[in-house]
């Protein structure tokens, strides 16, 4: 993907936590937020951001992190199971 991709992926990470943030503490967005992307988002999309949040861990605000954080672990319990 390019970098205008990735962009395009990060400002949506972002109005999706904007339009989430009712959910409550940054905790409970983030969940939201992970199932959200884990449920809607293509595997590519999901895997690119990832990468761009390892490389880059603080280029996210924190929700984008937590949200990102509790996705990749919901990525690892499928292929577990």
């Amino acid at each position: 993907m390019s970098e205008q991709q990735l962009n395009n992926l990060l400002k949506m990470l972002e109005h999706i936590i904007a339009n989430n943030l009712h959910h409550g503490d940054d905790a409970q967005v983030a969940t939201v937020v992970a199932d959200h992307l884990h449920k809607f988002w293509a595997r590519s999309m999901k895997q690119l951001i990832l990468n761009y949040d390892d490389a880059n861990p603080a280029g996210l605000s924190v929700v984008a992190q937590l949200s990102l954080a509790q996705l990749q672990a919901i990525m690892a319990d499928s292929v577990a199971t």
